[in-house]
């Protein structure tokens, strides 16, 4: 199991739509994400714009191949680009800039 993290930045002034949106994502784009191996995914959206996600899943890589095959995604991501206008023509699941993890409690505890 990978542990992923990833930043985004939203619009500033579409805070408010954007956690509208996330507050009932379409339920065939939660199915997708769960068929596709997204597990314990979670956004956090600080009052600037900055987003963090979080998620687990067995291959982050193939995980985003499988959901960028769905229609749904296609979808979601045309209806979710005018919150990200930093990215340009990119797709806001192709602008996530991934983090390095540098630190885990449980691993470094386990090596004790």
């Amino acid at each position: 199991m990978t542990h992923v993290c990833f930043t985004l930045q939203v619009d500033p002034a579409k805070l408010d739509e954007y956690r509208a949106a996330h507050a009932e994502v379409w339920p065939e784009m939660l199915r997708a994400l769960a068929a596709t191996g997204w597990r314990d995914y979670r956004l956090f959206l600080r009052p600037d714009g900055l987003l963090v996600g979080t998620l687990q899943t067995d291959d982050f890589a193939a995980a985003q191949e499988a959901m960028a095959k769905t229609e749904v995604n296609a979808r979601w991501q045309a209806a979710m680009a005018g919150f990200f206008p930093t990215l340009g023509e990119a797709r806001p699941d192709e602008g996530m800039l991934v983090l390095d993890q540098v630190f885990h409690l449980e691993e470094q505890l386990d090596r004790l």
